[in-house]
């Protein structure tokens, strides 16, 4: 009946229709301005047949819509207001007309259905779902808000509160979850999934179902007198504007908008949802995160290519059994390969093992798994105290002292132990790669592999190039890492590689601030408030001051003419009285367990006594200030990363930032926060502060780009 490129109609038995979405562009979904003109089509099309006794939607890939075409949403949001909102609203009326048909709709949704496919299947009067299927409005995660109807339908479907922490948290949903609540209909196996829709649909053509009171139900204003509609706002506006935080407005202006809009009827709520959608489009933030989620796409594209020169591993080893060997055991078991953990002594063996055990138990008590799954992981880890099984290793992750002779000598003795085409992976901050390599010999199966602490929760993994590590190495461990559901960027060899390199000029303006006279403990507010995780003082305890100490040696030698100094600074002294951080309970703070087992940061008053004669005479500093002189070191040595070709491209270099060390993801990574500036106003931002060194000397290609407008991330046209 209807064929397009995206979509076609069939014509069933019995006066049934199917409208199918099967892209030829690709192997998903998406609704882009080509597919819902289509859409819009087929609609009108199948409006005008006489005696239709119902329409089923389904997908012919393995999901069903993932959402809309985001690439075409970045053009859109550089429009004004008024074009966004007439851009809603040409898609609002090809879902209003699918909502008012005059015959039923049931909706089959297998795989996912995210953003613009669940406002789609939300249209349709029934929705049946896969087993295994998820749907979700994320929206608020860019920036923004349903725009298709979501924030209209699916609280008169759901209900007030749920449809609240849905749309405001952006969370994902498991069929279950679904059904439980009224977002679907039913949840059936995926192989009679559109048998189980077609039945539904005949049904309803009979009669058995009344589809006209569901629509009804969608179409009219939400049933809660006033005290009740005041209390699921009012109750839900604390506990969303404290998650969300100052600096992501999405999740609070959507949560008004639906406040508004849920006392009308569909079209004047629609249109309250295209204002608050146009209003966020526009901002710094959803630019941010938009320009986030796509270079998160092309690290993603970047691992896939990897993948196909990879070679499986099916066994995996970590040498060095402490807290980092026993977190890269754990995530590599808890993902599915098995791993061997080996170490000198049981005592750290069992170090090691407790602390997988105890990252399991974690997720036993928080029901993620149950105590089979979590036998099945721990069954996955071996420990051992030889080398006599690593002739069936694939991989081997050293985790030993970062010390590059012990590393060496570790490194050597484990190579001896491999079979031919095993990789061998050194997991150091900032020790040379090219250095690590010198005396193996087979130096082309050798990278590194630098994981995060604590490696459970922090997403990045570098996969570091030597000078004669071999492409096929690099994309083993890539695929490892992918595995270990950790994102890998890859990055060439030097000081630091890139994430410590471009985090230790960022702790160098820290410590030139305390030098002034800054206070800590301002310093540490403000960086909060501007939006990092936590202050760099906290950051330094949480990191060790020990392990910053010895790593700022590796950085000074490195690039002394911005990272060397000659005077004791805050860390030196820390280091110098045993002050480690967390590691210890004391160092810039000190630190108590608290009742959930947590190390607590508290205020130590002896702290000013101990650093007096290594900072300047105490004084209060302009918060703007405190900024610049932090931020600025950081974001040019980002650049010079680039330019350097330690990483191959700037969204690789602020997935790195985001993912590594927390660097806000409201202002998109170090190359975003320069383009949202400017580069012409950064550049004399810099030169404000060049009095105070190297660390704040623009690069002469930085000059350039500003100097024509340039930008890292140039907006498509």
């Amino acid at each position: 009946m209807f064929k397009g490129n995206s979509i076609r109609v069939e014509a069933l038995e019995s006066g049934f229709y199917e409208l199918i979405f099967d892209s030829q562009d690709g192997p998903i979904n998406t609704l882009g301005q080509k597919t819902m003109a289509e859409l819009g089509e087929a609609i009108e099309q199948i409006s005008a047949v006489k005696d239709v006794r119902g329409l089923l939607f389904s997908s012919a890939k393995s999901d069903f819509i993932v959402g809309a075409d985001i690439k075409e949403f970045t053009a859109l949001f550089t429009a004004t207001e008024e074009t966004i909102i007439d851009f809603l609203d040409k898609a609002n009326g090809v879902f209003n007309a699918i909502e008012d048909l005059p015959f039923p709709t049931v909706v089959a949704i297998n795989g996912v259905a995210f953003g613009g496919g669940l406002e789609l299947a939300l249209t349709g009067d029934y929705r049946v779902m896969a087993e295994g299927a998820k749907i979700a409005l994320p929206e608020v995660k860019l920036g923004i808000c349903p725009g298709w109807g979501g924030t209209v339908r699916l609280p008169r479907l759901i209900g007030v509160d749920n449809a609240n922490e849905w749309i405001c948290g952006g969370t994902e949903n498991k069929a279950p979850a679904a059904l439980s609540v009224g977002a679907v209909d039913s949840v059936v196996a995926l192989d009679i999934l559109r048998d189980s829709a077609l039945k539904l649909l005949s049904d309803c053509a009979d009669g058995v179902f009344d589809y006209e009171a569901r629509r009804t139900e969608k179409k009219t204003s939400v049933l809660l007198n006033n005290m009740e509609h005041m209390m699921a706002y009012e109750s839900a506006s604390g506990v969303i504007g404290a998650k969300a935080g100052p600096h992501y407005p999405a999740p609070m202006a959507v949560l008004k908008a639906m406040s508004k809009s849920s006392t009308m009827t569909r079209e004047k709520a629609l249109k309250v949802e295209s204002k608050v959608f146009a209003k966020l489009a526009i901002t710094s933030v959803t630019a941010s995160l938009v320009g986030l989620f796509l270079k998160d796409q092309h690290v993603k594209r970047v691992s896939k290519k990897y993948g196909k020169i990879a070679e499986p591993v099916k066994l995996a080893a970590v040498l060095g059994a402490g807290i980092m060997g026993g977190g890269v055991a754990y995530q590599s078991a808890s993902r599915g390969t098995p791993i061997l953990m080996k170490d000198i002594n049981e005592a750290a063996l069992d170090l090691g093992m407790n602390e997988a055990t105890k990252l399991l138990g974690g997720q036993l008590k928080r029901k993620r798994i149950d105590a089979i799954k979590m036998a099945q992981v721990v069954s996955k880890i071996t420990p051992t105290l030889s080398y006599g099984d690593f002739g069936r290793v694939d991989l081997v992750v050293e985790a030993v002292v970062e010390n590059v002779n012990v590393k060496k000598a570790v490194l050597a003795e484990v190579e001896a132990s491999l079979q031919e085409g095993a990789v061998l992976a050194s997991n150091t901050s900032t020790i040379s790669i090219t250095e690590l390599a010198k005396d193996l010999k087979r130096p082309e199966q050798f990278c590194g592999m630098h994981f995060f602490n604590p490696v459970h929760r922090m997403p990045l993994v570098e996969v570091i190039r030597g000078e004669k590590t071999s492409e096929e190495t690099i994309a083993t461990t890539v695929s490892y890492a992918k595995a270990m559901g950790k994102t890998p960027v890859v990055v060439n060899d030097c000081p630091g590689f890139l994430v410590n390199r471009v985090l230790f000029p960022y702790f160098g303006g820290f410590s030139g601030l305390l030098q002034s006279g800054a206070d800590y403990l301002q310093v540490d507010k403000v960086m909060e408030r501007f939006g990092w995780p936590m202050g760099p003082a906290y950051l330094l305890d949480v990191v060790g001051i020990d392990t910053a100490f010895k790593a700022d040696a590796v950085m000074a030698e490195g690039f002394p003419d911005r990272m060397a100094h000659t005077d004791e600074n805050a860390i030196d002294r820390l280091y110098k009285l045993e002050r480690f951080g967390q590691k210890n309970d004391k160092g810039f703070y000190r630190y108590e367990i608290d009742k959930r087992g947590k190390p607590a940061k508290l205020v130590d008053d002896e702290v000013a006594g101990l650093l007096s004669d290594v900072v300047g005479e105490t004084r209060e500093f302009d918060k703007d200030e405190i900024i610049e002189r932090m931020m600025i070191p950081l974001c040019i040595e980002t650049a010079r990363c680039v330019e350097d070709g330690i990483v191959a491209s700037p969204a690789e270099a602020d997935i790195g930032l985001i993912y590594g060390i927390g660097f806000p993801p409201f202002l998109g990574g170090a190359l975003n926060y320069m383009d949202q500036m400017g580069l012409d106003a950064f550049c004399a931002l810099a030169d404000k502060h060049a009095d105070l060194g190297a660390l704040y000397v623009p690069t002469e290609k930085m000059r350039e780009m500003a100097k024509n407008n340039g930008k890292y991330f140039p907006v498509a046209g």
